[in-house]
């Protein structure tokens, strides 16, 4: 007789607490769980429209003690309404190109990378990533994963956003771009690019993520209006 393990048994660990990589002072800890198997893309859809995000093969979210900062938020992109900013970051980037690659590291995006986290993010966990650790964020992926690339008239490649498409939208994992070109505001600029590109394929929301009230570096994603938030197991304005 054939053994057919149940494909929906999840299990779920939390981690040990660590310093929060948004608020000083205070601890995360998260829940985690596995994806993987036949139904990884599924699961992933699942818990994406509960809060999740996705880190290389796992699913996660905080379930920090005495916190609950740490919001899920995504843009429904057919509400979407510029700012007069926003135009015009969108209109001061109209040379630039895009391409939607497969997940494959290159050592271009990776020199990009490197670049970027050693300037925003130096004292993190990240800066000490060589170009396998990188090569393993882009390709150790179980859904449906993309890394589309952003380059100026000279062809250089000045940004990057690893995206996964999900049911019913596009969640932007993790994006990074060149720190020397301040003036364009890149990361605003990807994210206007994918909401347009999200309302192409005929779908719904963008996901950024988590958004945190009291953490400047958060600021950014209360600039897309109109923002949904998860709270208390619904989707509503913030």
């Amino acid at each position: 007789m054939r053994h057919n393990p149940r494909s929906d048994i999840r299990f779920f660990f939390t981690t040990q607490p660590l310093p929060c990589p948004y608020l000083s002072g205070k601890i995360e800890k998260r829940m985690v769980t596995e994806l993987s198997g036949r139904d990884a893309v599924e699961m992933n859809d699942r818990l994406s429209l509960t809060g999740f995000r996705r880190s290389h093969t796992a699913a996660y979210i905080p379930v920090c003690d005495g916190c609950n900062l740490c919001v899920s938020v995504r843009i429904p992109v057919r509400k979407f309404i510029y700012s007069r900013s926003q135009r015009k970051i969108k209109n001061k980037n109209s040379d630039i190109s895009v391409a939607v690659r497969p997940p494959i590291a290159t050592h271009e995006q990776f020199l990009l990378f490197k670049s970027y986290i050693e300037t925003r993010h130096g004292e993190g966990d990240m800066a000490m990533m060589d170009y396998y650790d990188y090569q393993s964020l882009i390709e150790d992926t179980p859904v449906r994963t993309n890394v589309i690339e952003f380059r100026n008239h000279e062809n250089q490649l000045i940004a990057c956003c690893i995206t996964d498409q999900i049911k019913g939208g596009i969640s932007a994992v993790y994006s990074f771009y060149s720190p020397n070109l301040g003036m364009r505001s890149l990361g605003t600029f990807m994210v206007l690019w994918i909401i347009k590109h999200t309302h192409n394929l005929g779908l719904n929301h963008v996901y950024l993520g988590y958004w945190v009230s009291e953490s400047s570096k958060m600021d950014y994603k209360k600039r897309f209006s109109p923002l949904e938030g998860y709270f208390n197991g619904t989707w509503s304005a913030v």
